[in-house]
């Protein structure tokens, strides 16, 4: 038989407790995250971006563009919202952009700072142009 003095003794550690209701405290105290529309919190959650270029400075510009004209949802509001002084201002942005990077550009990425610019510019006349609409 065994010795009841080498027997294992169960040693429960009663700090716990105290080390969950400090954190609990913590977590009361401290700036909560405020959820998303989506009801998620964290929503500054570092995502990978594509590498930096001109392709993706382009696209951004035009996007906005795009916004500004009506043809893309704002997508704070997520209505149409005609800005044509915005718009205008924009796609000037991207003429300096084609004239400051003259001589700098690959092939391709001049016809597609060529063609946005063309679709651009043709977009804002006609909505420019729309009878009825006022060009605020």
């Amino acid at each position: 038989m065994s010795d009841p003095s080498q027997e294992k003794k169960i040693i429960i550690d009663e700090d716990w407790k105290s080390r969950v209701q400090a954190e609990k405290e913590t977590v009361k105290h401290s700036p909560a995250e405020k959820p998303d529309e989506d009801g998620a919190a964290g929503a500054a959650e570092d995502v990978p971006f594509p590498p930096a270029s001109l392709e993706i400075l382009v696209g951004s510009l035009a996007t906005q563009v795009m916004v500004s004209l009506g043809i893309i949802p704002n997508p704070f509001t997520k209505k149409p919202q005609r800005l044509l002084n915005q718009a205008k201002h924009l796609i000037d942005m991207l003429q300096v952009l084609q004239e400051k990077t003259e001589g700098n550009r690959t092939t391709d990425e001049s016809a597609l700072l060529d063609d946005t610019l063309h679709q651009l510019r043709m977009a804002y006349v006609q909505i420019s142009q729309a009878p009825g609409e006022s060009g605020s």
